[in-house]
């Protein structure tokens, strides 16, 4: 209590420095506010912004562990080091502290990147503007790393971190003012900049760049990539794994976005602790299903057959959609994000769907980047204002028209 005290005196002596703001976000990190209500209307929780954004973290904190170990079981694979892992949750040949060490050498580097320029962004912008360093990137200085592919560029991505950041947050004003999710910006800069390193249709394994040199100097080496999902139904191929696997997330794919299962329970821990939308995450799957349904059908009725470059990802079972590729990362992640996502009731269903129903549309009529969710969240947060707009007047109405229903 004692060093708490001493620390806000000091806080208080150099209150009017430049730096100040800088250190009372550290200050705030370690403790609490010292700062309290003594007076007027007030209502007194539990939590706050720090609480919140370490919630959201928590529940993503299980995708990460299982993308490291999936990071180097995909490596592993791809090698021959091991065989594919007999079906269930718990199989040996994945759960080894191999596979994770691997992965976790790969991974550290992008979450300590993410989060050291993120934050240091934001101290900048505290000591300029003198306001205080807010707790939102915490939230998504943990997504980039899982959104992204493993093997991407440290520099691309610190680029992109300082774009999202600055573009996509400060210049609106900040935590709570931003128009697009940060997290979102920054994998949509790194897609139209970088396209090559976003395709999302290759497998990372451990040293690629030095064994692609090797090969290019005529050396015989095993493979060292393999396409994912998406990349094989895009070109008509079969998935080539189980539906038990897709769920489970034995398949390669971006860090955070492979097991629906570990996504779903943390889905369900963002809706118990109140800070999740289940009306989002619902009407996101509900859209996609529709989508799905639609392509389906088409696929039935003969209008596009085999051999069209839409025919693999068309022809996919509706349901199958919900399992592959970022979809169920992005609906229970960043779809709900409760900054840029419609507010009311209604327009949360309207926000939810129209995102699952044009996610499942680009992935289809998108072959050379066959995810579309990323670009549907972007899309519809610009439209959330909108939607809330047109739906509290849709209200507004229905009251005038009952009031004047009473006076007459």
């Amino acid at each position: 209590m004692g060093l708490k005290q001493n620390l806000h005196k000091f806080k208080e002596k150099n209150k009017n420095k430049k730096w100040i703001p800088a250190f009372n976000a550290i200050h705030t990190f370690l403790y609490l506010p010292n700062e309290t209500t003594h007076n007027g209307t007030h209502i007194k929780v539990a939590d706050d912004l720090k609480r919140t954004m370490n919630t959201v973290i928590m529940a993503m904190v299980p995708c990460l562990i299982f993308g490291m170990f999936n990071a180097g079981y995909q490596h592993n694979l791809q090698v021959g080091e091991i065989q594919a892992a007999a079906s269930g949750f718990f199989s040996s040949e994945f759960w080894t502290m191999a596979n994770f060490m691997i992965g976790f050498w790969k991974i550290l580097p992008l979450v300590i990147v993410s989060y050291g320029v993120g934050l240091g962004i934001e101290f900048i912008f505290a000591i300029i503007k003198g306001h205080e360093v807010e707790e939102g990137y915490l939230v998504t200085g943990m997504l980039v790393p899982l959104i992204v592919p493993v093997d991407i560029p440290l520099w691309m991505l610190s680029v992109a971190v300082i774009f999202g950041v600055v573009i996509g947050k400060e210049v609106f004003g900040g935590t709570g003012m931003n128009i697009l999710n940060p997290a979102l910006t920054i994998r949509a800069f790194l897609f139209f900049a970088y396209p090559t390193w976003m395709s999302g249709d290759k497998v990372w394994v451990e040293g690629a760049v030095e064994r692609t040199n090797e090969i290019a100097a005529g050396a015989n080496l095993d493979a060292i990539s393999g396409e994912t999902i998406l990349g094989s139904l895009a070109q008509g191929k079969a998935a080539g794994y189980e539906v038990m696997d897709m769920f489970l997330g034995f398949v390669p794919g971006s860090v955070g976005e492979t097991s629906v299962l570990l996504i779903l329970l943390g889905g369900l821990f963002l809706i118990f602790s109140k800070i999740g939308s289940w009306r989002i995450m619902l009407s996101s799957a509900l859209g996609a299903i529709v989508m799905g349904l639609i392509f389906n059908q088409v696929v039935d009725s003969g209008w596009i057959t085999e051999g069209s470059k839409f025919y693999g990802l068309m022809s996919t079972t509706w349901w199958h959609h919900l399992l592959i590729g970022g979809f169920a990362f992005g609906t229970v992640f960043m779809a709900t994000d409760p900054v840029t996502a419609s507010q009311t009731n209604k327009g949360k269903w309207i926000y939810g769907f129209l995102i699952g129903f044009i996610s499942i549309m680009i992935r289809v009529f998108n072959p050379a980047y066959p995810e579309g969710v990323m670009l549907a969240i972007l899309l519809m947060n610009v439209f959330a204002p909108t939607i809330d707009h047109y739906v509290v007047q849709g209200n507004v109405k229905k009251r005038m028209k009952r009031l004047k229903a009473k006076t007459a």
